[in-house]
């Protein structure tokens, strides 16, 4: 059995795994590239971990890096299993030693929220950056969450009282929205039609996600929005709203709504993380809680940083 079955079996034993890990997920996202899994045994051939990565080669160039919109890579332990300080050692081991394998040129991932990785791996030469999502862990009570938003979200959702949510968006309709909203700002969107579609068509095989919208009484999109969700919680994805109606409220109607359908479910709510001060304080109004997370990082050609730089001043997207 190879790995990739090997992961397939084992991964549906662990309930808390998040979607961004899961194999399908990784199949629609990886779409046209490649992306392996490398498993990490101990006694007994037991299963104590596996990294799941996206592994790109571009002329003579090799790297492992995130694919998009995917929040969380990196190495999974077993969530049945309780690792002392030796195994985690041992782990993080056994994934260097399959990247050295690989003679890559740079390394990047973001590890799960709360994994004692990232330090282990820091002791091994790694660079690890510290990285931050924002969560509303408990929704049992909807009146006691809106009753930490912000009193500017409370005032936006006075504003929004004439405006409604619907789920009769198509995928092909989401993406022009969102191309539209960033195009009143001269930006671009930062994957393709096709990614979205494909991607979308996963999630909806498994109903695992939903896109939102806010509109007003002629129907006209205000602001709309893709959820997709795992076992434990919805995560934000992404969002979009339109320029022209930023004072209208659509855009704190629109995370109220995805907060509903999160409850509805009974999921924890994760707006997916942001390191943009304004994207960032915009979700801190809504009473949600800072979570970390580490990306890990290694260069091991110099001129690899020049080809980055190079490519993302060249290909930037928004």
């Amino acid at each position: 059995m190879g790995y990739k079955d090997l992961y397939i079996e084992w991964i549906a034993t662990q309930h808390k795994v998040p979607v961004f890990m899961q194999p399908w997920w990784m199949d629609a996202v990886c779409a046209g590239k490649e992306w392996n899994v490398h498993m990490i045994k101990g006694e007994n051939d037991t299963i104590l971990a596996a990294m799941v990565y996206l592994y790109r080669v571009k002329w003579w160039m090799k790297w492992i890096t995130m694919p998009q919109l995917t929040q969380i890579g990196g190495i999974w332990l077993d969530e049945n299993h309780e690792f002392t300080d030796d195994e985690l050692t041992y782990v993080c081991n056994e994934v260097n030693q399959h990247i050295e394998s690989k003679k890559l040129h740079y390394y990047y991932q973001q590890f799960p929220v709360g994994s004692p990785c990232p330090e282990k791996m820091k002791e091994l030469g790694f660079k690890v950056k510290e990285r931050i999502t924002y969560r509303l862990d408990d929704l049992s009570d909807l009146d006691k969450v809106i009753d930490k938003f912000s009193k500017n979200k409370k005032r936006q959702l006075q504003k929004s009282l004439s405006l409604h949510a619907e789920e009769n968006m198509t995928p092909e309709e989401f993406f022009a929205f969102h191309q539209e909203c960033l195009a009143a700002k001269k930006k671009k969107v930062s994957y393709a039609r096709e990614f979205l579609l494909v991607l979308e068509q996963k999630l909806n095989r498994r109903k695992q996600s939903q896109i939102l919208t806010i509109r007003n009484a002629d129907k006209m999109v205000y602001a709309a929005a893709l959820l997709v969700w795992d076992e434990c919680r919805m995560y934000y994805l992404i969002p979009a709203v339109h320029p022209e109606y930023q004072e209208s409220g659509a855009g704190a109607l629109l995370v109220l709504e995805a907060i509903k359908s999160a409850r509805e479910k009974g999921l924890t709510f994760d707006f997916e993380g942001s390191m943009i001060r304004g994207v960032a304080q915009h979700y801190k109004q809504f009473g949600s809680t800072e979570c970390h997370y580490y990306s890990v990082e290694k260069y091991y050609k110099w001129f690899f940083r020049f080809a980055l730089l190079w490519n993302w001043l060249t290909t930037r997207k928004y």
